[in-house]
């Protein structure tokens, strides 16, 4: 089990650290103490191929010895033996059984989420960039769940063959298609984007493939259309589940290997080598099937509820960008350091029940929130108002959501479906497949992997 640092007063710095738990630990400020319980345990940064060791707690406001921790289970035994006092899930305690999901605070000191972290973090991806801070793409997290899916997109962009981004509303499928193009060879040509729902069913073969001159209609201007426009380069539609079939079906022959497509009120055949990076927050079957099939690469994008330990990343990114572009904002808001923006006044309350919402339109929820509490805001911190109040509520968690599944029920699951963990996922009521995937590793079993379906 391990505890991830989402927010602290004094170090805000340190936001994503991982404190591992291991056998019994303590947890403490500075150095060891010869009168601790159990080994002192230490913060880290995990990357893919390197883990870098943190300093030790600096803050003041942390006790010499503050927590002593045994795992019990699949849960974690943790005891406070310091001066601030400790809330498990909201409510104040001295000794709580934790497990994963659920958020630990230690009384206007620090945050902490808790997790399992099982997955190994890919190792072929390029981690240049500062810790904490977005990739050159974007992206913001440091969790495994978010280096999977940038081992994904590199992965994707290291062919030529279409790609279907799956994913929640506001979750980052537009960041996925551009960090799939920007890690690819066509990045130096434009990144082409449309939303399919945008385009009017009459017009659809035409904004897609462009038309002669004069047609249909005297006076009409040549166009190359989308697909002409991104010959070389990435053509990302949105939304690709609004299409309409006949529109699915017009798009089989140019997403063949050689690309060809004819424009309207031409008789020549012309070619366009480009790939079609497509998203839809449906479910792939909803497609057609002939079209499904063009897309050899499917990735499925994560949402916060899957990756809440790089919430307070985001949500710090987030609050830099709105003070960027508004100056009173970051005026009111912010701390300043050498005449620069620094960290956000945010209360640990907001980031406490942030790490328990159930959310549902993931990044873009979470900065309608961030937007709420600065709007709805008496005096320089960013908070819970009541506006705030009303609109947060706690998820169950995975843990709940699993607890009743036993193994048999899951190993006939996997019979049924076990090409496919998106199917397995929904045949057991969960809600994606990366809480499969959390059940699966702890009950010891497989699943395929989506691309191998």
């Amino acid at each position: 089990m391990h505890l991830v640092l989402a927010w602290s007063l004094d170090e805000p710095d340190r936001l994503g650290e991982v404190f591992p738990i291991d056998g019994p630990t303590s947890l403490g400020r500075g150095m060891p103490l010869p009168t601790d319980p159990a080994p002192r345990g230490s913060f880290h940064q995990g990357r893919p191929g390197a883990t870098k060791a943190c300093p030790p707690i600096a803050s003041a406001r942390i006790s010499r010895l503050h927590l002593v921790m045994h795992p019990d289970g699949d849960a974690v035994r943790v005891r406070n033996e310091g001066r601030a006092a400790m809330r498990v899930n909201g409510q104040e305690t001295q000794s709580a059984l934790v497990r994963e999901g659920d958020v630990l605070e230690l009384h206007n000191a620090v945050v902490y989420y808790v997790t399992r972290r099982l997955r190994h973090l890919p190792g072929a991806v390029s981690s240049s960039f500062e810790f904490g801070s977005p990739d050159p793409f974007g992206l913001v997290g440091e969790s495994p769940v978010a280096w999977e899916m940038r081992s994904a997109y590199a992965f994707a962009s290291s062919t030529d063959r279409h790609v279907l981004v799956l994913g929640d509303s506001g979750a980052g499928k537009e960041l996925a298609a551009r960090s799939i193009h920007g890690l690819s060879e066509r990045r130096d040509r434009p990144f082409i984007a449309r939303n399919a729902s945008t385009m009017p069913e009459t017009l659809i073969d035409a904004e897609l493939f462009g038309n002669a001159k004069n047609y249909p209609n005297p006076g009409m201007g040549e166009r190359a259309g989308l697909v002409g426009e991104a010959d070389g380069s990435t053509l990302f539609l949105d939304e690709i589940g609004d299409l309409p079939e006949k529109s699915q079906v017009h798009l089989l022959r140019v997403l063949d290997a050689n690309g060809e497509y004819q424009r309207l009120g031409e008789a020549k055949t012309r070619t366009s080598a480009f790939r079609l990076v497509a998203a839809t927050n449906r479910s792939a079957d909803s497609l057609k099937h002939d079209f499904l099939a063009r897309f050899v690469h499917r990735i499925e994008v994560a949402g916060l509820n899957d990756r809440r330990e790089d919430l307070a990343l985001i949500g710090a990114q987030l609050l830099r960008r709105i003070a960027s572009r508004n100056a009173a904002i970051a005026e009111r808001f912010f701390e300043r350091r050498n005449g620069q923006i620094a960290e956000p006044r945010i209360m640990p309350e907001l980031i406490a029940r942030l790490l328990r919402h159930a959310f549902t339109h993931h990044v873009r929820e979470l900065e309608r929130v961030l937007w709420l509490a600065i709007g709805s805001a008496k005096d320089d911190v960013i908070g819970v108002t009541p506006a705030v109040d009303a609109e947060l509520h706690d998820s169950a968690g995975s843990a709940t959501e699993t607890a009743e599944l036993d193994r048999e029920t899951v190993e006939r699951a996997l019979a049924t479906y076990g090409r496919s963990p998106t199917k397995v996922a929904k045949a057991l009521g969960l809600k994606n497949r990366y809480v499969l995937i959390r059940l699966l590793k702890k009950l010891g079993l497989s699943a395929a992997s989506e691309d191998d379906v």
